[in-house]
């Protein structure tokens, strides 16, 4: 009966294989390309290259033109400086030009800062690229652990029957009381109850797994098996953090905020800097009043043009002690990234032994497991033969059915536990 137990679970995995659909690096790309927080922080990326641009637009010249129309009615001066009524008419033109020639290196400043902070924000983006990796991860070799259960309850719901079927005939025969085939069919339906439960557990995890990679259907959607015979290696968690300490996108955009936090010190000290502009410009004008030979427009217009250039000097004296605190809360905020820094490094450090400690764990529990499938796999044939020949009863048969049942969960349990961890210490690593 323990090899018809094998090959009813290797026929229901194979069973629910058949509708395989996506491998891991499948989903963990689908999930990247269709991920809300991934888009938005692409969103944030764009909006940071776009501030880059700003920033270098800044050295742009300003260039503005303008008109303007004019009516006055009443009391006013005229041509011979005498007061008189009388309504006029002015239209006027003008076109200007701003060149800053030197803004206090608030501009070079500027785009220094635009730079560091559109660098941290792609590496911001590669750490929700990775955060949502490692949570399809997760979820993907919870799907394959509920699968295997899936299997296994599935299988010991059909040696149930057929123990049923068998305490049947033994009853027609007369060897067996009607108690044990009532007992048999008991024993078959808690196991057709714990299949409902295993279907709807991987279900259930399939689903979440689906919704990781907002998939529109859950229809035909599955996952490919991989192979958990080879034990996986373990890294040393020393070796993994000081890797993970280089590679991780986490941590690199915390070191860019701090350096992005400095750019904005330096920004924030040109308050203190004196400007220098560049203006010109060119206008003109027409003038008409009533009851007088005004020249025409074209004439006015050539008459009247006029051009102007100069220069402007701005030099700070007090501005209300803003550019002091401004520095003071650049500063600040430069405190704060090395805190976040020193905080990250701190989770980072937190999670690469925890999943080293919890993946020595793990091959531990698998080493006793795979024990106990072997001690119970021997029970269990010992049991069926006394069972066989009348020397046990079906309660003992039943007991060590269930120990082997429970010890292959357990070892199931162990072994994608142990290769989910190793995955997380590799990808810790590498990135």
């Amino acid at each position: 009966m323990k090899r018809a137990f094998f090959s009813a679970i290797v026929a229901c995995c194979a069973l629910s294989a058949s509708a395989r659909e996506m491998t891991l690096d499948e989903c963990v790309a689908y999930a990247i390309d269709h991920n809300l927080t991934v888009r938005q922080h692409e969103l944030n990326r764009q909006s940071a290259e776009q501030q880059v641009v700003s920033a270098k637009d800044a050295v742009l010249p300003q260039i503005s033109a303008g008109g303007q129309q004019s009516w006055n009615f009443g009391r006013s001066l005229n041509s011979q400086n005498i007061y008189a009524n009388h309504n006029t008419a002015n239209f006027g033109l003008s076109a200007g030009l701003q060149l800053p020639l030197f803004n206090g290196l608030q501009t070079v400043r500027n785009v220094d800062y635009a730079k560091a902070s559109l660098v941290a924000v792609v590496e911001e983006l590669e750490a929700a690229k990775d955060d949502i990796a490692l949570r399809v991860m997760a979820q993907y070799l919870q799907v394959l652990y509920c699968s295997e259960l899936e299997g296994v309850a599935m299988a010991q719901a059909e040696l149930t029957a057929e123990e049923l079927q068998r305490r049947r005939a033994l009853l027609d025969a007369g060897k067996i009381p009607e108690a044990d085939m009532l007992d048999a069919r008991s024993q078959l339906a808690q196991a057709k109850l714990q299949l409902v439960n295993a279907s709807n557990n991987r279900r259930l995890a399939l689903l979440d797994l689906a919704q990781l990679l907002r998939l529109e259907s859950m229809e035909d959607f599955d996952v490919v098996a991989i192979d958990t015979k080879e034990l996986p290696l373990i890294r040393d968690p020393r070796s993994v953090f000081d890797s993970a300490m280089n590679v991780n996108h986490t941590i690199a955009a915390n070191r860019l905020q701090i350096t992005a936090a400095n750019k904005q010190i330096e920004l924030a000290k040109t308050g203190y800097i004196p400007r220098l502009s560049l203006n010109a410009g060119l206008s003109s004008n027409y003038y008409r009043l009533p009851g007088m030979n005004n020249e025409s427009f074209a004439q006015q217009f050539r008459h009247n043009f006029g051009q102007y250039v100069g220069l402007q000097l701005s030099i700070p004296i007090f501005d209300g002690l803003q550019t002091r605190n401004n520095i003071r809360s650049a500063r600040i905020r430069a405190l704060s990234a090395e805190l976040n820094l020193e905080t990250q490094k701190d989770n980072l450090y937190k999670a690469v032994n925890e999943s080293y400690y919890q993946a020595v764990g793990a091959r531990e529990k698998l080493a006793a497991a795979e024990e106990a499938c072997e001690a119970s796999a021997a029970a269990l044939a010992a049991v069926q033969g006394k069972y066989e020949v009348g020397l046990a009863t079906p309660i003992d048969f039943e007991n060590a059915k269930n120990g082997f049942v429970k010890s292959m969960s357990e070892r199931a349990q162990a072994r994608y536990e142990l290769l989910l961890r190793a995955r997380i210490l590799d990808f810790y690593a590498n990135q």
